[in-house]
């Protein structure tokens, strides 16, 4: 078989990633491999895709090999899928599957990512292989490579492929107008609203204008497609141990005077390939200047988004995940899919009412599972990431379980207790009671606190 890998790792040859097809292909020497260090090389692409499309047209199993970037696949895996749609070259009918390494944070997001745009090039599209950053140098990594290999060769023959996604209902076009009149603005709040925007979408230039004229504070809009990008992030790690890039653009302290200052973010865009332009993905990969740091916590955020969001379920678990992950309250995502400009106006007060009361809420899932996985990383890596772990260290994220020596040592203690059979006998029924009593005494304080 022919099989074209596309490593979109920025640091092409010297990918951790592209070792793993590496290692496969050294066991497979009866197909013809060929790798396209993509990401490496994207700026030459956009100038020539010439050598791109000859290779896809030539390959009867694509297979994307790349790191996952801040919950989806870097920004240079983006800007090649704008490139492969735009020059329009027919991959109908061939396989398609993928590599990723990570440590698992949100590599679900990334690779249904990939699959979504694979489903709408017409590519049979083959589940891939998610793997830890350091799983090729155990045996059991080693393993796995080689049954995910196999599988995928195997579901190329015997067609088990992705199941794809519903797709949105082709509908005539919607023109956003702006109708809503402005609000009288008050002063103590910052709101920056982050866009993408491009001169000719006119939709979500009138929704951030609705948004603006709603929105009872003044605000301030950036758009990252104006801004001059150096390129997107290396994953070279240079900045973690000072905080700075080693692009020369400025970005991080654009990023950090700019933006995060503000009392409030809006972050507003048309969705395009079940994300939005590259340049929004180049914008949030630079962030890692930041490192693992939720920076911005306690600070709320809103969406303006243009396009067929319900339709879109990845995307929508990628923005719910991020506030959650980044301790910012989600106060909604307006869109122009009803044809109406209420959306924007609730969002936008919601978004005034959670700066005003400092509206905070527990992490779901999302946000716990996220904060856990880098908790862990981190700590192991505090060596390197030096920035990361003091952040950590002072705002106790190293919330390790094994380390409530106290708490474990009472459940120890009821555990034996309750092992006795004469206890058990006394306790029951009155476990519940004992478990909701403190519950109740908070109850009761509200109300007192309530009368007074």
């Amino acid at each position: 078989m022919k099989i074209l890998v596309l490593n979109a790792s920025p640091k092409g040859p010297n990918s951790t990633t592209v070792h793993t097809a590496l290692y496969v292909q050294a066991l497979h020497p009866e197909h013809d491999f060929t790798f396209l260090p993509v990401g490496q090389r994207i700026k030459q692409i956009e100038k020539d895709f010439s050598p791109v499309r000859a290779a896809l047209q030539k390959a009867e199993l694509i297979l994307f090999c790349y790191p996952v970037y801040t919950f989806i696949a870097p920004y240079q895996l983006h800007r090649l899928i704008e490139l492969i749609k735009a020059d329009g070259v027919d991959l109908t009918g061939k396989f398609a599957s993928q590599i990723t390494t990570s440590k698992h944070f949100y590599d679900v997001t990334a690779h249904r990512y990939v699959e979504e745009n694979c489903l709408d090039l017409g590519m049979k599209v083959v589940r891939g292989l998610s793997a830890d950053m350091e799983d090729l140098l155990s045996e059991r990594g080693q393993k796995e490579a080689r049954d995910f290999f196999d599988q995928l060769l195997f579901s190329c023959e015997h067609g088990v492929f992705v199941t794809p996604m519903g797709k949105a209902p082709k509908r005539e076009k919607h023109v956003y107008r702006p109708t809503l009149p402005a609000t009288p603005k008050q002063t103590g709040k910052d709101v920056v609203i982050v866009t993408n925007v491009a001169p000719d979408d006119e939709n979500l230039q009138h929704m951030i204008e609705d948004f603006c004229a709603v929105l009872p504070y003044e605000s301030r809009v950036v758009n990252v497609r104006d801004f001059p990008f150096a390129g997107g992030c290396l994953g070279c790690f240079g900045c973690a141990v000072t905080g700075q890039c080693i692009y020369k653009d400025g970005f991080d302290r654009f990023l950090r005077e700019t933006i995060q200052t503000a009392d409030g973010f809006v972050y507003a865009f048309t969705i395009s390939d079940h994300y939005t332009h590259s340049s929004f993905k180049c914008f949030d990969d630079r962030q890692f200047c930041n490192g693992h740091r939720t920076v911005t916590h306690g600070t709320p955020v809103a969406y303006v988004v243009s396009g067929d969001y319900r339709y879109e379920s990845n995307l929508r678990m990628i923005l719910e995940a991020r506030s959650e992950v980044g301790g910012n309250t989600l106060c909604g995502v307006a869109t122009d899919e009803g044809g109406t400009a209420q959306d924007i106006r609730a969002v936008a007060e919601n978004l005034a009412f959670a700066m005003e009361k400092q509206v905070t809420r527990p992490a779901n899932f999302y946000g716990v599972g996220g904060m856990k996985i880098f908790r862990d990383l981190i700590y192991v890596m505090q060596g390197l990431m030096k920035a990361d772990h003091r952040f950590y260290k002072q705002h106790g994220i190293y919330d390790f379980p094994q380390k409530q020596k106290k708490r474990i040592w009472q459940m120890r203690l009821v555990g034996s207790l309750m092992a006795i059979p004469s206890v058990q006998k006394k306790a029951k029924g009155k476990m519940t009671e004992a478990i909701v009593g403190p519950y109740r005494t908070v109850v009761e304080q509200a109300k007192k606190e309530e009368t007074l």
